[in-house]
């Protein structure tokens, strides 16, 4: 297929100071979970993003110094001659593909929590450390500033020895540099506090020496939070975040600009934001300066990336979480395939893995972080050697994958789906507030389905044990789901409960009567209570959302939402009681204890919503497994284990690769040689 002319403008090269990038896509630093520890893994990762056509890739953060130490979470180091030549793995992957490679070197000051190192954590003034941890980091004197900016220096030398086209001063997110930026983290009255001249000195001075450090052969970028999103006591784009750029114009090679805050507000979820939705801190930036600017929206529409160019706003498009999802987006518009572009949800659960310290994962892409370890590529799948014939029953997100990896490997598939439509689950959970988007789950699954010619689909086809027996498949995969359970079992509430009277989401999905007022309770702690609270309140149902833990939908810290969803649920004045453990319901009202001191205490309800947990829909399964079968029964998805929408593809796809294989290899781990162990 030829590329849409209208999408040319995306493919033109951009000279970024000494060094020329092939295309418009800029895949923007962005964790990945594999830290200097796994730089293999890392490296091939980095380098099926150049593959799919990113005209420069970056790095996730890169410690200067054993001062910014953010471990147990997984990031690069340069902070001594060792570690370059496992950087310039990473290096030589992206340049393999023609794609400019690029360092975001950094130093997080007081964020930095230095729990391996264990060295004393500094910061422009004295001030306690961030995540909450008992330490304090150590305001620095001006020795410590020039040790700082010596770091810089010989960490940038080391990345260009390396390979690296692009070298970073990191000046986002709260970390170091910011810091200094910010008033309200420097309190110095020297020449690096006070005015925002002074305040400035530390980042200019740091261009400077990024410049000198690599000559005329790689870029300098700074990565710059225009607004941290604090009102006027802090830096604000239509402030002194302006300001700083104007001072500062000329000084890089290349402007990379966001909004800070804290991670959240710079990956903030489709839940709570729309593509874009950095465009109204940012846009200001190209109009002060000359050189080349990037910022990110989570964008995956090529038109609205076009109205980015055409507009003014940025020279690039800027991405992290798109190219995880689709590494191979930039290819698939220059090759006409938009169809096939696997979007962005917005889920943010690639975030959830970098708070939980472990590799990167995604909803929409489950090859993520397999490069290495599994050998999986994103777009290339192996073929099976039989002709064989497989029943898929159940259509949620598991089946979709099972379905299409299987016919993608040549085996003839049929998809059996009971509903009208495709989507399982997800065609309950996408209606909810701010979720829309999780239909693309669905669709680019189906629409890739619609391709093969090799898969039938039959909707509206419920399976019972003897259909399939009958069916004449060789393998039976099931993929029939989950459903939430009743009985009140939960994280916290291990007990089983009678509730004679109590709805599930699947109920109220159904289309259950809701009467008088309602209180969700909450034990499973994801986006399921919240949301459908909010849905249900917006709908103008009285309701109050219960939870033991201590705040509602905890585990959505992990996904960087949960601040904003007590935002939202306090906007819409939803009752909220929180550290209340569900004990039992009678007519017009449930008892609850308190979850620390076990007081009781009892709260009016009409309609009793339980949210704690589900269990797998897996009735079939035991029905073909009980007797012997000449063919093969696998459960994949929810069916085999509930949990995420990314849990379930990636169970799909896992059984997709491994099916025929007579034993499944341990993925690879990279470990020194046993010579190098102590």
């Amino acid at each position: 297929m030829l590329r849409d002319c209208r999408y040319d403008i995306l493919f033109e090269p951009v000279k970024i100071g000494p060094v020329t990038a092939p295309n418009r896509f800029y895949q923007t630093p962005h964790a990945i979970g594999m830290g200097w520890q796994r730089p293999k893994a890392g490296a091939a990762l980095r380098g099926i993003k150049a593959e799919g056509g990113w005209g420069v890739v970056c790095t996730e953060y890169c410690s200067i110094h054993p001062t910014s130490d953010d471990s147990p979470y997984g990031f690069l180091t340069l902070w001594d001659d060792d570690d370059v030549a496992t950087l310039a793995l990473t290096a030589d992957a992206i340049h393999a593909h023609g794609s400019l490679a690029g360092v975001e070197l950094w130093h997080g000051g007081s964020h930095a929590s230095n729990r391996m190192t264990r060295v004393p954590g500094i910061a422009p003034s004295t001030i306690p450390a961030m995540y909450h941890l008992p330490t304090t980091a150590r305001g620095m004197d001006l020795a410590d500033i020039r040790a700082f900016r010596g770091w810089q220096r010989d960490a940038a030398k080391r990345a260009k020895r390396a390979g690296f086209d692009i070298v970073y001063v990191y000046a986002g997110h709260d970390y170091l540099p910011f810091q200094f930026l910010s008033p309200r983290h420097n309190r110095r009255t020297d020449e690096y506090g006070g005015s925002l001249v002074n305040r400035v000195r530390l980042l200019r001075e740091m261009i400077e020496d990024t410049r000198e450090a690599v000559g005329d052969t790689c870029a300098v970028a700074v990565r710059l939070a225009v607004d941290e999103l604090h009102g006027p006591g802090g830096i604000t784009s239509d402030g002194e975040g302006r300001e700083i750029v104007a001072m500062l114009a000329e000084l890089p090679d290349l402007w990379d600009v966001n909004v800070a805050g804290s991670l959240g507000n710079d990956s903030k979820s489709a839940r709570f934001s729309q593509e874009g939705y950095q465009e109204p801190q940012v846009a200001f930036v190209k109009q002060l300066t000359t050189k080349p600017v990037v910022s990110v929206g989570r964008f995956t529409s090529p038109d609205v990336m076009v109205s980015q160019i055409r507009r003014g706003i940025q020279d690039f498009i800027g991405a992290a979480r798109p190219s995880i999802a689709d590494p191979f987006l930039p290819n698939k518009i220059r090759d006409g395939r938009l169809d096939e572009i696997r979007e962005c949800i917005g889920c943010n659960i690639c975030r959830a893995a970098n708070n939980e310290g472990v590799h990167l994962r995604c909803t929409q892409n489950p090859t993520i972080s397999e490069e290495w370890r599994r050998g999986w590529h994103p777009e290339k799948i192996a073929t099976y050697t039989k002709r064989e014939k497989v029943l898929v029953v159940g259509a949620g997100p598991s089946g979709l994958e099972a379905a299409l990896s299987l016919g993608r490997r040549g085996l003839d598939v049929t998809l059996a789906e009971r509903r009208a439509k495709l989507g399982g689950r997800i065609l309950n959970e996408s209606t909810l507030p701010g979720l829309a988007t999780w239909i693309r789950v669905r669709d680019w699954r189906q629409q890739m389905i619609a391709k093969l010619p090799t898969i039938e689909v039959f909707p509206g086809s419920e399976m019972t044990a003897d259909d399939i027996a009958g069916f004449g498949a060789d393998h039976v995969v099931l993929a029939t789901g989950a459903k939430w359970r009743r009985d009140g079992v939960g994280v916290n509430g291990m007990d089983v409960l009678d509730l004679p009277h109590a709805l599930t989401p699947d109920d109220v999905f159904a289309g259950a009567q809701l009467a008088g007022h309602i209180v969700i309770y909450d034990d499973e702690h994801y986006f399921m209570a919240g949301a459908l609270a909010e849905k249900l309140a917006r709908a103008g149902h009285s309701v109050t959302l219960v939870t033991p833990n201590p705040t509602v939908s905890s585990w959505t810290a992990m996904t960087d939402e949960q601040g904003f969803l007590q935002a939202r649920l306090h906007e819409i004045e939803l009752p909220m009681q929180t550290g209340r453990l569900l004990q039992g319901q009678e007519k017009g009202r449930l008892r609850l204890a308190c979850s620390a001191s076990g007081k009781a205490s009892e709260l009016a309800c009409d309609t009793l919503i339980v949210a704690t947990g589900r269990v797998p829909d897996d009735r079939l399964f035991h029905e073909l497994t009980s007797t012997a079968r000449p063919f093969t029964v696998s459960r994949v998805g929810d069916c085999l284990q509930p949990s995420s929408i990314a849990d379930a593809v990636y169970s799909a796809h896992r059984f997709a690769r491994e099916f025929g294989e007579a034993s499944v290899a341990v993925p690879r781990r990279e470990r020194p040689p046993v010579k190098d162990i102590a």
